[in-house]
């Protein structure tokens, strides 16, 4: 859940889809908050129209039939009589007495009294409310033109239910749904060439003759592919040029230092001839490998699919038969697109290494999901685990086991690493639990091919 949450794609699309949740809640609040104000409009109006022709109707009965005519007001939701003694007049004058006031003649006199619960008992029509609803009515007092003065209590009718039927949770759930589709696909389509770009970048330190991304879209994201683009070619052109300085160095001073290896056969001093001899061939064996780390850093050598296993075996086979001890165990049962004097030679690298330096190889293929696993364990003293990633540094060697004395010049492992990541793996090692050094060359599949038996 939590590397869900760190996709930008899901954050985009929390963003559209909580924000227009929220903003249609608001709209359903600010339109249901009109539409109560609106139908309470319309029931005070409806109230005062009720009570208004009943006034009216009201002056046209005589006074001793007045009492029948009271008792048929109650079946239209209010009660009414003649008020008794001096009746308390409640100020300021409630909303509905003040629209009475301007719906009937102007010689009506109309002001608000408090109500009692006996009034909001009797309004309704004979229906039973509960109590917070009995204290809600309103009780006017009304002065017709014989003078006297006509006390009635209203209780408005109850507003619309607000829970939500059926068709009003169907529709909330289709439109939750569309917000959901349309943020979906609105993320998606947005975060697409961000997810373009960050698979290109991620190609480039694999493969740095990798095709340009293509500029196409909104002019922001042309901008950024042009971007790309012109900072992958400045990247290709500066190792080109590097690797050139480097092989144009080495391959220069092959001429030299073959001349001066011919001089040195003619120095008299056999001791010092040997000398001599001894350190010019490690300039040379330098320089070869100078050479070997330029090539390795031109990634020129054609991509064709090969089979692992028969990679491994051929250099594990031609190690045997240098004299080395090699030992293989087990396959990837897959083929994998690489470059294969490259991989031959990352491949020939690790074993020399480990033989050189730990006597023996035994070599462990796996299979571990989308990765070829390859480790090799040597039976030497193992290295401290603060040089792992120094080892790694051009022309590092350590002191102790891996000195100028075993013909090495630190630049083996170098190669191995440049060539793996250019394939997309990598390179690790760590000590044995027994004794020994492992280093694990990892190299990822893809969508390898099964190698047909």
């Amino acid at each position: 859940m939590k590397t869900l949450l760190q996709s930008m794609t899901t954050r985009v699309f929390l963003m559209l889809f909580i924000g227009v949740v929220l903003s249609t809640l608001l709209s359903f609040g600010l339109a249901a908050r009109e539409r109560q104000r609106m139908i309470g409009q319309f029931r005070d109006f409806h109230a005062v129209e009720r009570i208004a022709q009943f006034v009216l109707s009201l002056e046209t009965v005589p006074a001793h039939l007045r009492e029948p005519f009271f008792t048929a007001a109650t079946g239209v939701g209010m009660r009414a009589e003649i008020a008794s003694g001096q009746e308390a007049v409640k100020e300021p004058r409630s909303t509905l007495a003040g629209m009475l006031d301007k719906r009937l003649p102007e010689d009506y006199r109309i002001v608000s009294t408090p109500a009692t619960a006996a009034d909001c008992a009797s309004t309704g029509r004979g229906m039973r409310r509960p109590p917070e609803q009995r204290v809600s009515c309103e009780a006017m007092l009304i002065t017709l033109h014989d003078g006297s003065r006509l006390r009635i209590s209203v209780l408005p009718p109850r507003p619309p239910p607000m829970a939500p039927g059926i068709d009003l949770q169907t529709y909330a759930a289709l439109l939750l749904a569309s917000i959901a589709v349309v943020a979906a696909v609105v993320a998606r389509t947005a975060m697409r060439p961000l997810k373009q770009l960050a698979e290109a970048a991620t190609e480039l330190g694999h493969d740095i003759e990798r095709p340009p991304l293509p500029e196409r879209g909104a002019t922001e994201l042309r901008q950024a592919a042009a971007a790309f683009n012109a900072m992958q070619s400045r990247i290709r052109s500066h190792i080109r040029q590097r690797a050139h300085i480097l092989a144009a160095i080495t391959h220069d001073l092959q001429t030299p230092l073959t001349r001066l290896r011919l001089r040195l056969e003619k120095v008299d001093d056999a001791e010092l001839r040997d000398k001599l001899i001894s350190d010019l061939s490690a300039m040379q064996g330098m320089v070869r490998e100078g050479l070997d780390l330029a090539r390795s850093m031109d990634s020129a050598e054609a991509m064709q699919r090969l089979d692992l296993d028969s990679l491994i075996d051929s250099v594990c086979a031609d190690a045997t038969d240098a004299g080395q001890l090699v030992h293989v165990n087990g396959v990837t049962g897959a083929s994998l697109m690489a470059r294969p004097i490259a991989l031959r030679r990352c491949l020939t690298n690790l074993l020399d290494n480990a033989v050189k330096y730990g006597y023996e190889a035994q070599v462990k293929v796996t299979r571990e999901g989308g990765n070829a696993v390859i480790s090799i364990r040597d039976k030497g003293p193992g290295i401290p685990p603060g040089e792992f990633e120094k080892v790694f540094e051009p022309f590092y060697r350590l002191e102790s086991s891996r000195s100028r004395h075993t013909g090495g010049t630190g630049i083996g492992l170098t190669i191995a690493r440049n060539i793996a990541e250019q394939h997309g793996g990598g390179i690790s090692m760590r000590n044995h639990e027994e004794g020994g050094l492992v280093v694990t060359l990892f190299l990822p599949l893809g969508h390898a091919a099964p190698v047909q038996g």
